[in-house]
């Protein structure tokens, strides 16, 4: 303030002076005619009455914006293999760090700054042993980052910040040029209003500085919200690219049938479906004689697979086209059974990497569930170190509830729940043991009985415990297919750009 009164030329300052002295004087005038009718006090409630009400509307509004903006934040996707969650986690960290007095927003050069920081911490969450993490990106699949990334963004600010249509990046550097001038010259204003009416100049500074602060968070807000906004545009894509989910040619459908279900689909038995979509893989596993094959029947309501009452005869992984009302087309395997010498350790890897969904059938009257055990923690511990995908949700099916005692009682359906009736009990209790001897959660294990002309609990609780876990069950197919086709891609983009190098080759020597 010292520094613009000694600045100040005593002739300029008389001459704005002799400017507002006809506003001035019908502002005192007027005061003087309110206090004369006795209506001051009057005007004062009302002045205070309505610069409460704009403040009040200026800060809903501000919270308003707020909320737009917090509705537009990205979050992770749930497609994601478990991989991925450490990396996003680094990001949130990056923009919960993001400082906008960093970054000024008139700084051109922030966007390949903050971009090339993030790109940098996800390249390094997946290549820790490289020294310059970031240079493992292909030149294409870095355009296509900063090109999704851009897209996405200029989506959230042309829907959620006002004029942002009609502002130009010139119209932001000019209004900053001239900002400082406006300040200098209203400053100018404050001080000559200060000198000739202190109270009104009180006044008017005490408004100012609630607008300002006011004004001055959601600016900070909007600066710190358009940062953490590009913070996680841009690893979101650059974690899709890792996870397998950026292919270079969008055009070709990631879900489309894939080469193993292709060959899996012509070897299904009866199956006359023409299946143009990747279908879910299911995948039926078990000891031997759990009722797998019968199983199999039930969720087909008909004979579909032969069933054996002798030890497990099935040798190998049998596919068959499974339908069914609001299911994604499918394919059922029957396996061999884990106790038997054809379920193999090929086998297990081949179901943690292809499967979406397994259904492991437990008989309920026999408690003897070590191998089972044993062949569980195996295939999850397979699943597990597979963290390029999200493991296939596990279902349990505990079959024989009809041999449970009494044996002779049955007489469906039973309550589960409350019951005191004996075979409700019994039942109740053997669910319990399987999902201790398996460690599974109770939920996750659905008894039935699945004796021909008898089948109880199949068509309501199983098919709704299926159906209930499609969505993670497709999140596996997704993930799995991804790495199929990115596998597919990388083999025909070399063959492209050996062919394009043979011709450019061949041009330079003619």
């Amino acid at each position: 303030m010292k520094t613009i009164l000694r600045r100040l030329d005593p002739l300029r300052l008389f001459a704005l002076a002799l400017l507002f002295l006809p506003a001035l004087a019908i502002f005192i005038f007027g005061i003087l005619w309110l206090w004369q009718l006795s209506n001051l006090l009057y005007w004062i409630a009302a002045m205070l009455t309505s610069g409460c009400l704009g403040y009040g509307l200026q800060q809903w509004l501000v919270r308003r914006d707020r909320k737009l903006l917090a509705d537009a934040a990205t979050e992770a996707n749930p497609d994601w293999p478990p991989s991925a969650d450490k990396a996003w986690q680094q990001v949130e960290e990056l923009a919960d760090a993001s400082n906008p007095d960093d970054w000024p927003i008139d700084d051109e050069k922030w966007v390949l700054d903050l971009g090339k920081r993030t790109l940098e911490i996800v390249s390094h969450h997946y290549h820790p042993d490289v020294e310059e993490p970031l240079l493992e990106l292909t030149v294409p699949h870095t355009l296509l980052i900063i090109e999704q990334a851009s897209h996405d963004l200029r989506k959230d600010i042309s829907e959620n910040i006002p004029f942002s249509d009609s502002l130009t990046i010139g119209d932001l550097f000019r209004m900053r040029r001239w900002k400082d001038k406006a300040d200098q010259v209203f400053d100018v204003y404050r001080v000559g209003r200060m000198v000739i009416n202190p109270i009104d100049g009180l006044t008017s500074e005490v408004w100012r500085h609630f607008r300002e602060s006011s004004l001055g968070v959601a600016k900070t807000e909007l600066h710190l919200w358009l940062l953490k906004a590009y913070i996680h545009k841009v690893g979101y894509y650059a974690i899709d690219l890792y996870s397998g989910r950026q292919p270079l040619n969008p055009e070709d459908p990631i879900t489309s049938r894939t080469t193993a279900s292709a060959a899996d689909i012509n070897a299904a038995e009866g199956s006359t479906t023409s299946i143009e979509e990747e279908p879910l893989r299911i995948f039926v596993l078990g000891r031997a004689n759990s009722g797998k094959s019968s199983l199999i029947n039930a969720l087909f309501e008909k004979l579909t697979t032969d069933t054996n009452l002798l030890p497990d005869t099935t040798q190998a992984v049998t596919p068959y086209v499974l339908q069914h009302q609001g299911l994604t087309q499918a394919l059922i395997f029957d396996s061999p059974g884990c106790d038997s010498e054809y379920f193999n350790q090929m086998l297990i890897e081949q179901v943690a990497k292809t499967a979406d969904l397994i259904l492991w059938t437990s008989p309920t009257n026999r408690p003897d569930r070590q191998s089972e055990r044993d062949c569980l923690d195996n295939l999850r511990t397979h699943q597990a170190s597979h963290s390029e995908r999200r493991a296939a949700p596990i279902l349990i099916v505990a079959s024989y509830i009809d041999q449970l005692r009494p044996m002779r009682s049955w007489q469906p359906p039973y309550d589960l729940v409350g019951s005191q009736e004996p075979k409700a009990v019994n039942i109740r209790t053997a669910i319990q043991a399987i999902a201790t001897d398996l460690t599974i959660p109770i939920s996750q294990v659905i008894p039935v009985c699945l004796k021909n002309g008898y089948v109880y609990n199949v068509d309501d609780t199983l098919w709704a415990a299926i159906m209930n876990r499609q969505d993670q069950a497709l999140s596996a197919r997704l993930q799995r297919c991804m790495n199929e086709k990115k596998q597919q891609t990388d083999w025909k983009t070399l063959r492209k750009q050996m062919l394009g190098a043979g011709r450019f080759i061949r041009q330079l020597i003619k």
